[in-house]
């Protein structure tokens, strides 16, 4: 069985201590899943009966490649027009409730751990069904062709019907339920789920260009930001720029498990002379 962490909304009483664990530094943001609250849902124009938490977007000098929200779409909401970006390409990744996707005129049955990606340029619409609302993640980057390389197709699984890929070395305590091959450079980021089982250790301050957006689906560890370790739970979300270090050290009682970003297999863009065509 997987579970799926997702906001319930409402507010916090009256009595409630107003401190939580929410941090914004230069190289990292931590949202708590405390900060979740009806106050500050969003809507969007397009979707009915829906409401959501919008928890990245791009930002300059931060991370400035991706948006992520957190979606509860009511029985019966949804939308025909859900993205009036042509150009951004999109991941979902349900946690539960049931909805028909459809892409390009071809329909898909969402569930909980159902997971689409949707190239740009498609025409997709979405209508939650059932009893119960439809959650789901949506990130979205505006896609980066690449000379030669066509652009990647759509596609929707579930997680369930996708192996653990353990890293070696580890005797199965750290790995990745990897939707993309990493070597297929159509695509321009990936979006994954880490496992760690209790004891899983990311064993070193992972230092690198890429930027990241981590949801905890499930579980609690210590997860190191930049210089700090920071206690992490379900429902919780790290934002983290490039360069950010980090670590993790998952303790248990049971699996660690989050919902990853990140941006890959493109070069890096240059600026000056030459940058844009020949210098004159």
């Amino acid at each position: 069985m997987t579970g799926y962490y997702a906001p319930p909304g409402g507010l916090p009483p009256q009595t409630a201590l107003m401190t939580q664990r929410a941090v914004f530094t230069t190289a990292y943001a931590f949202i708590p899943k405390g900060c979740f609250s009806d106050i500050v849902t969003s809507c969007l124009p397009g979707w009915t009966r829906t409401k959501l938490w919008l928890i990245a977007r791009p930002m300059s000098g931060f991370a400035e490649t991706f948006s992520q929200y957190v979606m509860e779409v009511q029985p019966g909401g949804g939308s025909d027009a859900p993205d009036p970006e042509t150009g951004a390409e999109a991941w979902l990744f349900f946690t539960g409730g049931l909805a028909t996707l459809t892409i390009d005129g071809t329909g898909y049955e969402m569930e909980d751990g159902s997971y689409a990606y949707i190239p740009a340029g498609s025409r997709w619409t979405l209508l939650a069904e059932g009893t119960q609302p439809a959650r789901f993640h949506w990130l979205r980057k505006i896609y980066e062709p690449a000379p030669g390389t066509p652009a990647p197709e759509a596609f929707v699984i579930n997680e369930r019907d996708v192996p653990v890929r353990w890293m070696p070395d580890t005797g199965e305590r750290w790995g990745t339920t990897r939707f993309v091959e990493p070597e297929d450079i159509r695509h321009d980021a990936h979006v994954n789920i880490v496992t760690f089982q209790p004891g899983g250790v990311i064993p070193f301050e992972e230092t690198h260009v890429m930027e990241h957006g981590l949801y905890v689906l499930e579980g609690k560890a210590v997860y190191k930001l930049n210089q700090d370790w920071v206690e992490v739970e379900a429902g919780d979300f790290m934002w983290l720029r490039a360069y950010c270090p980090q670590a993790c050290y998952a303790a248990g009682p049971g699996r660690f498990r989050y919902l990853l970003y990140k941006d890959v297999n493109r070069h890096a863009r240059l600026r000056g002379p030459g940058a844009f065509g020949p210098a004159r």
